[in-house]
């Protein structure tokens, strides 16, 4: 989708004039159209991983390396409140 989404602007389209044909693909909201927000959130991200390719490659290897020495933190437990105690 974001391809489309660039494209489509180097062609001098407006996000207003995209977003009715784009759809999204799978999810909750899955067959419907993003909102102009979401384009455009996904645009800034987009365009922040342009110009910081460096930081993103570090991030990707930093996570690797926590899940190789499987330092990752799984899922918190639930703690139960203070009423039922």
């Amino acid at each position: 989708m974001l391809h489309t989404v660039l494209r489509r602007r180097a062609l001098g389209e407006s996000v207003e004039q995209i977003q009715p044909d784009l759809f999204i693909p799978t999810g909750k909201r899955k067959g419907q159209n993003p909102s102009v927000a979401s384009i455009y959130r996904a645009l800034a991200e987009h365009a922040k991983r342009e110009a910081y390719p460096e930081a993103v490659e570090a991030a990707h290897a930093d996570f690797g390396a926590l899940q190789a020495a499987s330092e990752v933190p799984g899922p918190r437990l639930a703690l139960p409140d203070r009423a039922s105690l």
